[in-house]
């Protein structure tokens, strides 16, 4: 659900052209920036959490030139007012905000690029809004399901004991019986004596798990400003996110025609792959790459590199008019099982091999619809782009909310 670590982000940073806060329902108040090219194609960040915020770093991972970038936190989270805010805050509740805020800017349609809890929300505002959608781009993958926050409250001992310990261990023994419950009563005390230390043993053990490898700096990152999301975590998590069982497969039908690059790290201890992989079932069409190496955070060098790869595949799927005026952006039809829709112009991969246009695979490559990073690579193909380059600055310790 939160990541961060020192990586390498694809472009330089860039400030913001436009920027504010705009009024929804009572009392909330989002904070929006956007930065890169005001004529540029539109991507939104939908950031972790809920209640991760966004960071400068994010709008890292867009080309200046070729998008306009959108970054927004949504209600409680980051620079919106007021902070860790639960009233008024529902999945559906952000699904209108993200439609108002699109009015707002004048976008007709936009690129929805989100991790963790972020792929959650991408999908329910694509099922309700797939009209306004130009494609998805889809890393750590969150359906919200019972089992899911079973598996972070309670299962995740089975591959961390030592985390799940201190996490649980922080509760008096009378309130472990239901570890939600307790949080969620002292996360939404008005004391701070008693709502930031349980914040801090919330963030601590979801930082602890969200990478490969462990990461200490992450952890102190975390540990820093908690409350916002652990507090709007646990609201999400004891109403079940605000969804239906099942909710967000069932829909499928609704965007399935649209491009998708699916990511997933295979060792994501935070968002398991069971619900990556069942998203690729439901959703064929879409290009599903797992990073072999890789835990939950988008800053570990694979994942890092398959987003890059992402970016750059729909940079050529949805050019600038500039550049090919006689292309469109998709437009929804009749989805087919396998492969590229025909319609779609086949965006051509890095030539690392580390991404393929949506809907279809690299050539070389055996299974259409998944590939592992490091297996069938492409090497030298014709026609093939090369990454952006990489910039040498890491990104700073600060907390990096993802879910």
């Amino acid at each position: 659900m939160n990541s961060s670590e020192s990586g390498r982000l694809p472009y330089p940073p860039v400030e913001p052209y436009a920027s504010g806060h705009l009024e929804v329902d009572e009392p909330h108040r989002i904070y929006w920036e956007t930065s890169g090219n005001p004529q540029g194609v539109p991507v939104v960040f939908l950031h972790g959490g809920p209640g991760g915020g966004t960071l400068p770093a994010h709008r890292r991972f867009f080309d200046p030139a070729h998008y306009r970038i959108i970054l927004f936190d949504q209600r409680g989270a980051g620079r919106s007012l007021p902070k860790a805010e639960i009233g008024a805050n529902t999945t559906a509740h952000l699904v209108a905000d993200m439609e108002r805020l699109r009015e707002f800017l004048g976008v007709e349609q936009w690129l929805l690029f989100g991790g963790s809890w972020g792929t959650t929300l991408a999908l329910a505002y694509g099922q309700a809004h797939p009209q306004r959608c130009l494609g998805f781009i889809l890393r750590g993958i969150f359906l919200g399901t019972a089992r899911e926050i079973r598996w972070f409250v309670h299962d995740m001992r089975a591959v961390h004991p030592e985390a799940w310990r201190d996490f649980s261990g922080f509760l008096p023994p009378k309130e472990r019986a239901d570890l939600l419950a307790g949080y969620r009563n002292r996360l939404n005390s008005e004391d701070p004596e008693v709502h930031l230390p349980a914040a801090r043993a919330w963030a601590r053990y979801e930082a602890r798990a969200s990478t490969l490898l462990p990461n200490p700096e992450l952890v102190q990152g975390m540990e820093r400003e908690p409350l916002a999301l652990a507090r709007l975590e646990a609201h999400y998590m004891a109403h079940a996110l605000f969804l239906e069982e099942g909710q967000l497969l069932r829909g499928m039908d609704a965007i399935r025609q649209l491009p998708a690059i699916l990511v997933q790290g295979r060792y994501d201890m935070v968002c398991p792959m069971a619900a990556a992989d069942e998203l690729a079932r439901a959703w064929p069409e879409a290009y599903y790459e797992v990073v072999p190496d890789a835990g939950h955070s988008a800053f570990e060098p694979g994942t890092l590199r398959a987003l890059a790869g992402a970016v750059e595949a729909f940079k050529q799927l949805l050019p600038l008019a500039a550049e090919a005026p006689q292309q469109q952006p998709p437009k929804a039809k009749r989805p087919r099982r396998r492969g590229t829709p025909k319609s779609q112009p086949a965006a051509q991969p890095p030539d690392d091999g580390k991404a393929a246009h949506p809907g279809s695979a690299p050539a070389g490559a055996e299974n259409p619809t998944m590939r592992e990073e490091g297996k069938s690579r492409r090497r030298g193909s014709r026609g093939s782009r090369k990454k952006p380059k990489e910039d040498a600055a890491k990104t700073s310790n600060s907390t990096q909310q993802e879910i």
